[in-house]
């Protein structure tokens, strides 16, 4: 029944802002625009993806060892390509994180050691997003000069420099009478090995290179996205731009960030002096596209010899909310 409310609060908050999103656009120009679609940079697009979900792969392997749990780099691809699937087809508290940690389980026979990698690779993925906000923002503030777009980006940006002091404080917190809450435990032990894989030499600048480039491929992909549909959106403009967009899409209040993140396009669309149309043209498609490399996940999830059952999934969603 909980994943149910869920799932139809995400829907509603999707469903609203899709519906803002669209009232007032000139349904002409979006029409012209996806009439006019170059598919050689769809296909750019997709590449690039491709290679992000790869990187990904990477990440999350490094960490689930820091976390004491191996795994082999295509074990780590396969896993996380069909959590790109659950991310698009279950957006309820059943999606691709939990896909993730019921097949490194599965492997592994250690439920904590794949919750806390899944928990930790999102994290240190979302700090390094923010980290990226806060490196761009005096540029970002340049180019965006209306003030709730710069609050916006301001706000984001002091968050992302202030969560390595929350993991810091957390490490604290388990060192003094709270530790006896075993919420309390659970949290310090994943702030511990976040702030050890951050800063550790071995696994720290690797960890960091690839965040990088996987937040630069994003912002590749939003570009080659929008030279898709003909849009005057620049290279420079997406390096802006696009990590805020992404790090407030994927705060989970919707299905699969749809919504979210065409709200923000929009905004950061008007914002940079661009057509509101051409940021809700270049969201859609870009969703499509996330939603296509999902597709791929989905089939290599069906043809696999060890299929995750739905009821899994649940399990290891409950799992985690145990820890």
């Amino acid at each position: 029944m909980r994943g149910i409310l869920l799932f139809a609060a995400k829907a509603a908050v999707s469903l609203a802002l899709l519906y803002f999103a669209f009232h007032g656009v000139n349904f002409g120009v979006l029409r012209a625009r996806l009439n006019q679609i170059e598919y050689v940079w769809i296909v750019a697009t997709l590449a690039t993806l491709g290679v992000q979900i790869a990187l990904a792969a990477l990440r999350w392997r490094r960490i689930a060892a820091a976390c004491g749990a191996e795994m082999s780099c295509q074990r780590a691809a396969l896993y996380t390509l069909i959590g790109q699937f659950f991310n698009q087809a279950l957006p309820s508290t059943v999606g691709g994180d939990a896909a993730r940690i019921w097949l490194l389980a599965r492997d592994t026979k250690v439920w904590k050691s794949a919750i806390y990698s899944v928990l930790i690779d999102r994290g240190i993925g979302l700090i390094w997003l923010a980290g990226f906000v806060l490196v761009c923002l005096p540029w970002s503030l340049a180019l965006i000069h209306h003030p709730v777009g710069r609050a916006a980006l301001i706000l984001i940006g002091a968050a992302g420099g202030a969560a390595p002091l929350g993991l810091a404080a957390f490490t604290f917190i388990g060192r003094t009478s709270l530790a006896r809450f075993k919420v309390i435990r659970h949290l310090t032990d994943i702030a511990s090995i976040a702030l050890r894989v951050l800063t550790s030499a071995r696994d720290g600048s690797p960890i960091a290179a690839i965040s990088i480039a996987i937040h630069l491929l994003t912002v590749f992909a939003v570009w080659c996205t929008a030279r898709a549909v003909g849009s005057e959106f620049t290279l420079v403009q997406s390096l802006l731009l696009v990590p805020a967009i992404i790090l407030i899409s994927a705060v989970p209040i919707s299905i699969a960030g749809w919504g979210v993140r065409e709200s923000t396009m929009i905004a950061a669309f008007v914002y940079a002096g661009l057509p509101g149309t051409d940021g809700l043209t270049v969201s859609i498609l870009y969703g499509a596209e996330n939603f296509l490399i999902g597709v791929i996940g989905g089939i290599a999830w069906s043809v696999g010899a060890n299929r995750v059952r739905l009821s899994s999934l649940r399990e290891a969603s409950d799992r985690t909310l145990d820890v």
